[in-house]
């Protein structure tokens, strides 16, 4: 049975220890250091209107989620910074329930919609597609380098 708790700074650690594991792996291969990870989360966790959890199946951590809600016009949107799933847990449909607990949170917030960057073509496009998001057609994002 998947537990849902609280991402607070007391479950920063294991948070840290997936992200690096996940994204320094296949198919992203990033260079994330236990700085450069403890810094990205703890600024996550110290951002105004911040929403994470932390899931475990049977004590195993899972992954987490994470991100924090604005107030737009149309009312408040939630912006997905991190969707996280153990190397050894992926393709079994946790991630997907981790985003459907997530939407079901947002909705009792009474928050209006959901956002996330991902990079084109990938497999974590093909994730969300495959969880009904669509690409926005009155957004783009932008870059420039410095």
């Amino acid at each position: 049975m998947t537990e849902m708790l609280p991402m607070t700074s007391e479950n920063l650690e294991l948070c840290i220890e997936l992200y690096m594991n996940v994204f320094n792996s296949e198919p992203w291969n990033e260079s994330w250091t236990y700085e450069t990870a403890n810094e990205r989360l703890t600024d996550l966790l110290n951002t105004p209107k911040f929403l994470g959890f932390l899931f475990h199946d049977d004590h195993n951590p899972v992954g987490f989620i994470a991100g924090n809600s604005k107030v737009s016009y149309q009312g408040l949107t939630f912006y997905l910074a991190e969707l996280c799933v153990n190397n050894q847990m992926q393709g079994k449909g946790y991630g997907s329930k981790m985003l459907h607990s997530l939407e079901d949170e947002l909705q009792k917030r009474g928050i209006k919609s959901l956002y996330l960057l991902t990079a084109n073509d990938g497999l974590a496009e093909a994730f969300y597609r495959k969880n009904d998001f669509v690409v926005n057609e009155h957004r783009i994002v932008m870059k420039k380098s410095l």
